[in-house]
C-alpha cells in the first residue's frame, strides 16, 4: 500500500480563495527554498558561526550576509536574539542559512542529538519512558541531505541559483506518508515491512526545496485514536498529545524538529497542533497532492505543516500546494495557480480592519452533553472561557469586526416527512438509509466513503500487502480492517462467532453501494457545504473563531485513549465539508501549564486569508508562540517489545474520538439501534 492510487472523486465545488496583497509571488518564496545541516553540534547549541570555509566568500556572499532575504528577517536582527539554535522558528532559521551564518549539517546535528537525548527508543508503540515522538530516524540519511543543501547554498551565496528558503531546514514527517527506500508505518508494527517505492508528492516537492527529513513522526494506531498515547505532549510528557499525528504535533514544541508534517482525516493535524501548542495549517481538500499517503478516507484525509509560527507553517504549505494529475485529481479542484500565502505581517495596527469574523452559537462540535443549539462557549472550563474572551478583545483591537452568529446546526437532520433534507445537515451521521447491502446500513456518508474506498482498492490493497507477511501479521490486519459477512448480530456471552472477518466480506461491502446511493451521498455532501456557507454569507461573515479543545486535557491511559480527552466530539465536519483551518495558540492553562489554542475555521481555499490572519495576531501577541517547555527530567527508557500481541491499544471507548468517519458512522447508527 504505497499511494492512493488515482482519485477520481466528486468535484466539491471550490469557493475562489481570497488574495491578501502580500506584494510576493509564489516563485520569490518556493524559487529560494533547501535543506542543509552542520556537525558536532551538542544538545544546547545556540548560534555559532560558520565552518573556516566561509573565509572564502566572494563579495556578493558578504553582502548577502548583511541584508535580509525578501521575506524574511535579515542575520542580525535573528542573532541578536540570543536563543538556542533549535528554538528559533524556520524563517529565522533560513535568514541564517542563506547568509551562512550557521550550516544545515550544523543545524541537523543539533536536532539528532535532542532527539538522542529526549526521544527513546524507537520503535515502541506505547510509553518509552522518552517523548517518543519519532518512531525511526535515519541519522545517515538526513546528514547527507543536510550536506547537499550546504551545497546548495554555498552555491547560491557565491552568485549562483537561489537556493529555496526551506533549504537545510529539518522536519519530520508522519508515519502514514511514503519516503523511498523507508517504512511507512501507519502506528502499528504490522506495516513494519511496508516499505516505500518512492516519495509521496509532498515528499518529493519538499524534497525539490532543499528540505533535510530527519524520520518519520509516530501516530495513533493505523491512524485511528484522536487522543493518542504513544507520544507524550511536549509540555509534560505525561499527558496525552493528541492523534493520530501526535508526534507531528509534538516536534516543533519539544524542539526535536522544526517543524513535522501530519495527515488528518478528522482532526489529526488540528488536535494534536492545538493539545500541543503549535501552529498548523489543515488545508482544503486538494489543495496539496495525498499521493503516496497510506489512506484513511479518501476526500478526507489532507496533508498539512505543524510548525512554531504561522508563517513557518505557510512557508512549508506552500511548497507543498500544486496539483498532481496523475497522483491525485482531486487537486485539478484548487485555482491555479494558486495565491502564495502570506509569510509576513501586515503593517499598521489594524491589519484586521475590513474583517468579520464570526462565533457559531450551535455547537460545531455537538457531544459535549450540553445539548443541541448550545453555544459552544458555554461548555469551556474557566481557563479556555477567559482565553477565548481575550482573543476575541485582541482581534478586535486589531481591526476586525467580531460577532456571534447561529452558524450550522450540525445536530439538525431534518424530518422524515421531507426525506431528512429541511435541516442544516442532510449528511454527516444523518439518519436517512439510503440501502442496504450486506446486511449493512448505508447512510449518506456510508454511500460516498465506502464508494470512494472502493475506487481506490482500498481494502484489496491491504489485503495484497497482507498475502506477503506473516501469519500474524494478516490477522492483525484482517481484524483492523475486516469485517463479517452479513453483518450478524453478536451471538450471547461465550458463545464463538459463526461468521469470521475476513477481508473479503468487508471488500464486498465498499464496493456493492450502488451509483444511485453514491450519486444521493455525494448530493447531500455538496448541500451540507452550501447550508455552511450560507449561513456565513447570511450573518455576513469572512471565517469563524472556534475551539476545538474547551478544557485542560489528562494524562495518557494506554488502557483508553480518549480517558484524558474532554469530549469535545465531531471533529470531522471541516473535513466532510473541505474547509480548510488553522491553530495557533493564545495560552497557558493555570493547572498544569499546557497549551490553549484557537482556530481559525473558513470556507474551502480560504487559506490566504486565514493565514495572514493568524500571522498578524502573532505578530501582534507574539508572547504565546515564542516560548518553549523546559526539558524534561532524564528518565530510563522502556524498551517493549514489538511483537504485535504486546502492544498496547489505541482503540478509544468512545467511537467518536476516531479519527475514521466510518467508525463514528458505523456508532451513530448502532447507538440508533
Amino acid at each position: 500500500m504505497h499511494d492512493a492510487d488515482l482519485l477520481t472523486f466528486t468535484d466539491l465545488a471550490p469557493e475562489q480563495p481570497d488574495t491578501p496583497e502580500t506584494g510576493h509571488s509564489r516563485r520569490a518564496f518556493l524559487g529560494r527554498t533547501g535543506a542543509a545541516a552542520a556537525a558536532g553540534a551538542v544538545v544546547a547549541t545556540t548560534l555559532t558561526a560558520a565552518p573556516a570555509r566561509a573565509a572564502t566568500k566572494t563579495p556578493r556572499a558578504a553582502a548577502v550576509r548583511a541584508q535580509a532575504a525578501p521575506g524574511l528577517p535579515s542575520a542580525a536582527s535573528v542573532k541578536a536574539l540570543e536563543k538556542p539554535l533549535v528554538d528559533h522558528e524556520i524563517v529565522e532559521l533560513a535568514s541564517l542559512l542563506q547568509a551562512g551564518e550557521i550550516t544545515s549539517v550544523q543545524l541537523t546535528q543539533a536536532y539528532l542529538d535532542r532527539i538522542a537525548a529526549f526521544n527513546g527508543p524507537f520503535e515502541v508503540y506505547g510509553d518509552n519512558g522518552g517523548y517518543n515522538t519519532f518512531v525511526r530516524v535515519d541519522t545517515a540519511g538526513a546528514l547527507a541531505q543536510a550536506a547537499a543543501a550546504d551545497t546548495r547554498l554555498e552555491i547560491a551565496r557565491r552568485g549562483g541559483d537561489p537556493a529555496p528558503y526551506l533549504c537545510g531546514i529539518p522536519i519530520g514527517i508522519k508515519d502514514s506518508v511514503g519516503v523511498e527506500g523507508r517504512t511507512a508505518g501507519n502506528g502499528s508494527p504490522a506495516y513494519a515491512n511496508n516499505i516505500a517505492e518512492e516519495d509521496a508528492t509532498a515528499v518529493a516537492r519538499l524534497r525539490d526545496q532543499g528540505v533535510v527529513f530527519l524520520g518519520h513522526t509516530i501516530c495513533s494506531a493505523f491512524s485511528g485514536a484522536i487522543a493518542g498515547n504513544f507520544a507524550g505532549n511536549a509540555w509534560n510528557k505525561d499527558y496525552i498529545p493528541g492523534g493520530s499525528s501526535q508526534g507531528s504535533g509534538a516536534a516543533p514544541i519539544n524542539r526535536l524538529a522544526a517543524a513535522a508534517i501530519g495527515e488528518e482525516t478528522g482532526g489529526s493535524i488540528i488536535w494534536p497542533a492545538a493539545i500541543n501548542g503549535a501552529s498548523a495549517i489543515k488545508p482544503s481538500l486538494g489543495l496539496g497532492s495525498m499521493a503516496g499517503v497510506m489512506p484513511l478516507s479518501a476526500t478526507y484525509d489532507v496533508l498539512g505543516p505543524i510548525a512554531r509560527s504561522g508563517r513557518d507553517a505557510s512557508l512549508l504549505m506552500n511548497a507543498i500546494i500544486g496539483p498532481d494529475p496523475s497522483g491525485d485529481p482531486q487537486t485539478l479542484a484548487a485555482p491555479t495557480p494558486f495565491p502564495v500565502l502570506p509569510m509576513t505581517a501586515r503593517e499598521g495596527g489594524k491589519p484586521l480592519k475590513g474583517l468579520t469574523i464570526g462565533i457559531p452559537q450551535t455547537d460545531w462540535m455537538y457531544g459535549t452533553g450540553a445539548g443541541a443549539g448550545v453555544a459552544p462557549q458555554s461548555t469551556y472550563d474557566a481557563d479556555h472561557k477567559a482565553a477565548f474572551d481575550r482573543v476575541r478583545g485582541e482581534l478586535e483591537a486589531l481591526g476586525a469586526t467580531v460577532k456571534e452568529f447561529r452558524g450550522c446546526d450540525i445536530a439538525s437532520f431534518g424530518t422524515p416527512e421531507k426525506d431528512y433534507l429541511d435541516g442544516d445537515n442532510p449528511y454527516y451521521q444523518n439518519p436517512k438509509v439510503l440501502e442496504t447491502v450486506d446486511g449493512a446500513t448505508i447512510t449518506p456518508q456510508l454511500a460516498v466513503t465506502y464508494a470512494n474506498r472502493c475506487e481506490i482498492s482500498y481494502i484489496e490493497a491491504v489485503a495484497a500487502f497482507a498475502a506477503t507477511q506473516s501469519a500474524e501479521v494478516r490477522a492483525a490486519l484482517t481484524t483492523q480492517y475486516g469485517r463479517r459477512a452479513g453483518n450478524p448480530p453478536a451471538p450471547p456471552v461465550g458463545q464463538p462467532w459463526p461468521v469470521p472477518v475476513t477481508l473479503e466480506a468487508q471488500a464486498n461491502l465498499v464496493g456493492g453501494v450502488t451509483n444511485a446511493a453514491r450519486r444521493e451521498g455525494e448530493r447531500r455532501r455538496r448541500l451540507f457545504i452550501e447550508n455552511y456557507q450560507r449561513s456565513l454569507d447570511e450573518a455576513g461573515v469572512d471565517f469563524m473563531l472556534v475551539m476545538s479543545i474547551g478544557a485542560e486535557v489528562g494524562k495518557r491511559d494506554p488502557a483508553n485513549s480518549g480517558n484524558g480527552l474532554p469530549l469535545r466530539r465531531n471533529n470531522q465536519i471541516a473535513n466532510n465539508i473541505s474547509w480548510p483551518m488553522v491553530n495557533f495558540p493564545v495560552g497557558r492553562t493555570s493547572k498544569v501549564g499546557l497549551p490553549i489554542c484557537v482556530q481559525f475555521w473558513g470556507p474551502r481555499f480560504s487559506e490566504p486569508r486565514l493565514v495572514q490572519a493568524m500571522i498578524d495576531y502573532q505578530a501582534a501577541h507574539p508572547e504565546h508562540h515564542t516560548v518553549f517547555p523546559a526539558d524534561p527530567v532524564a528518565a530510563a527508557p522502556k524498551t517493549l517489545s514489538r511483537a504485535l500481541r504486546s502492544q498496547p491499544k489505541q482503540e478509544p471507548l468512545d467511537p467518536f474520538l476516531d479519527n475514521d468517519p466510518v467508525a463514528t458512522e458505523i456508532a451513530v447508527i448502532e447507538a440508533r439501534g
